[in-house]
């Protein structure tokens, strides 16, 4: 096999069990400028250089196909943008193709919507991840925290155990003290009906938190189960996605979300808050929520092997803390 140096045109990289990407492999066509056109089904090419060379970049092929032309490599919605710019319009996809993704703002807000559909039709299909970057092999917090995760304590690695498209549970126990204050405790009514936070005023109550993966994505689920006395148990279900480095975002209820920044401090995991978002159809919008909810910041202190301290709260600019819980947690398994 020639090397990457060596190879000219086009060389188009797809998931060969997905339908859409078969369909634009088997469609494309390229300008006579840039040469001839090569194919390359990822599935089958696992020990091709050029396979090598877009791991080695960390592009991942589970969220985009990859084209390489004149040394440069476009991935995922800059792919199609390459299609829109250097095709030929001689079928119906093609047409289709530089009709949708001519400008760049267009196809970022498409994108996200043919990758989705792109992996709902594999699941349906019961087809598995190509994981060209073997996620599966590693936490998914391990390339949130980078290089501090080596310097995390046995229990924060526990904590963060769980690996990404895969089914495994961690699970931890404690009991937290969890008080709530105006303004927001005047809006607990509507904090439940959007699966909130509990909005509630009690110590020592015993929560359950399930960390769960999921085997179709990388999203790390978060099931907490809070036991208020006289209350039916209050289920708080969010998922957390890694936005870029060590940022990422929890999703709740209606697509509702809190961005915060991972980091380790030396002493503890410190999540700041870096604002609120809605999630639509696969984009994150922020939300100017900061001014009537407060901002949201938590530490988790390392206590030994098994166990740690956590404290989360909100705090408003003008009304001080509103909300906060906190306690010790110790993981089961």
């Amino acid at each position: 096999m020639n090397t990457l140096e060596e190879r000219g045109g086009v060389w188009f990289v797809y998931d060969g069990d997905c339908p859409i990407c078969t369909r634009a492999a088997e469609a494309l066509r390229i300008k006579q400028a840039f040469g001839s056109l090569s194919v390359l089904n990822a599935r089958e090419a696992i020990d091709d250089p050029l396979i090598d060379e877009i791991n080695r970049r960390g592009l991942d092929l589970d969220e985009g196909m990859v084209i390489y032309a004149d040394k440069q490599f476009y991935h995922g919605k800059d792919a199609l943008r390459f299609m829109a710019e250097h095709g030929e319009a001689k079928n119906i996809f093609m047409s289709a193709c530089k009709g949708l993704f001519w400008s760049d703002i267009v196809s970022r807000i498409i994108y996200p919507w043919m990758r989705g559909a792109r992996n709902w039709l594999l699941r349906r299909r019961s087809v598995g991840r190509i994981d060209n970057l073997n996620f599966k092999r590693e936490p998914t917090f391990k390339s949130v925290f980078g290089e501090d995760w080596d310097n995390l304590p046995p229990v924060m690695k526990k904590h963060y155990a769980n690996c990404p498209y895969s089914t495994e549970v961690t699970v931890v126990e404690g009991v937290l003290d969890v008080f709530c204050k105006p303004p927001l405790l005047w809006l607990s009514p509507l904090m439940r009906l959007l699966g909130q936070i509990p909005t509630f005023n009690e110590k020592s109550v015993p929560v359950s938190v399930r960390f769960e993966s999921d085997s179709n994505s990388k999203a790390f689920h978060f099931n907490r189960s809070f036991g208020f006395s006289g209350r039916k148990r209050y289920v708080f279900h969010s998922r957390m996605l890694q936005v870029k480095d060590n940022e990422v975002v929890e999703i709740m209820k209606f697509g509702l979300g809190w961005k915060m920044r991972y980091s380790w401090d030396g002493e503890k995991v410190v999540l700041a808050h870096r604002g609120y978002i809605l999630q639509f159809f696969g984009h994150l919008i922020p939300l100017p929520l900061t001014v009537l909810l407060g901002s949201g910041n938590a530490v988790e202190y390392p206590v030994d092997d098994n166990t740690f301290d956590m404290e989360v709260n909100i705090t408003h600019p003008w009304w001080g803390e509103m909300y906060g819980y906190k306690g010790r947690f110790e993981v089961q398994n």
